[in-house]
């Protein structure tokens, strides 16, 4: 065992009296209200190990909290995202139900306009998938009295023709197929020729001579020449006109959405349909009185559109 000098032994318990006196007087000592001056002397060395044992525990406290927090907002989150979503698939089923409603309450309209032509709505409940044909089968056949080359339309305008009957269907042949068409008639000029499909979504008025004057945004109705539609049901828009030999190609617009079609009419005779203008008709449904082309009907009522005898 080391020895340790008397000098330092000396020193040593030199430094421990001083050290016990300084305690005491620490100890008798006051300083004013905060207590004696060795608690404001602990207080003061322990302060900065309590400051940072409370920083530390505030921080891992605070990742905890935060954790379980995270941990909440997200499952808040998942479920307001499947809310949402079905929120989503809700308004979209509203507002399909509103289109459809639409497109009945325009078919019950029209039909109410014409309750002297015979006709019958149709729902389509398929089409043909490639480009090669364009078909739509409906779902009205023979029972129903649906016969081939009957003429099938929309209120918008016209759409085919049925080429093939069944017991509870029928398979419809649209004007925009190849081998589907209708006599047609410009409106302003009175010029009449066919239009027929291309197997795309526009149609081609043809056989017109180039020197027959053709605008663009002329109106097309169908002339009845081809023993399946009635007269004057619209059937597009000229949408292009150039120059050919010897005829003009022009490109039709179709009047009705053929690429969209849900409900069709398909008219069980070949009466023509006389349409009022838009005046007429407002005028009639305000004055109770017919136009100079519209007549009553059985009701009473003014229809917005007259059937010619």
């Amino acid at each position: 065992m080391v020895a340790i000098p008397s000098r330092h032994k000396s020193l040593a318990l030199l430094g421990g009296v001083l050290l016990a006196q300084v305690l005491l007087l620490a100890v008798q000592i006051k300083r004013d209200s905060r207590g004696r001056l060795i608690r404001v002397w602990a207080v003061t060395a322990a302060s900065p190990f309590e400051r940072s044992g409370a920083w530390g525990i505030g921080k891992v406290r605070g990742v905890w909290t935060h954790y379980f927090a995270l941990q909440s907002t997200s499952r808040e989150n998942e479920a307001l995202r499947i809310e949402n979503d079905a929120l989503k698939l809700t308004i979209a089923q509203l507002q399909s139900r509103a289109a459809e409603a639409d497109r009945l309450a325009a078919l019950l309209n029209f039909k109410r306009q014409h309750e002297n032509v015979p006709m019958l709505g149709a729902r389509v409940i398929a089409a043909s998938a490639g480009t090669a044909s364009r078909t739509i089968e409906i779902d009205r056949g023979e029972r129903d009295g649906v016969y081939r080359n009957m003429a099938v339309i929309t209120p918008d305008g016209a759409v085919g023709k049925v080429i093939e009957t069944f017991r509870d269907n029928a398979q419809v042949l649209l004007l925009t197929d190849r081998d589907g068409g209708a006599g047609a008639m410009l409106v302003d000029s009175r010029i009449q020729g066919p239009v027929g499909g291309t197997g795309e979504p526009t149609l081609m008025m043809k056989y017109i001579p180039t020197e027959e004057e053709v605008k663009v945004g002329e109106k097309l109705v169908t002339s009845g020449m081809d023993k399946i539609f009635p007269r004057d049901i619209p059937v597009g828009t000229v949408m292009e006109v150039k120059v050919g030999t010897p005829f003009k190609l022009i490109r039709v617009q179709p009047a009705a959405k053929l690429d969209r079609l849900e409900t069709v009419i398909v008219l069980l005779t070949q009466t023509p349909v006389e349409s009022k203008t838009e005046a007429e008709a407002q005028g009639s449904q305000t004055n109770g009185q017919p136009g100079e082309s519209g007549a009553r009907n059985g009701s009473g009522t003014t229809p917005a559109a007259a059937v010619k005898p």
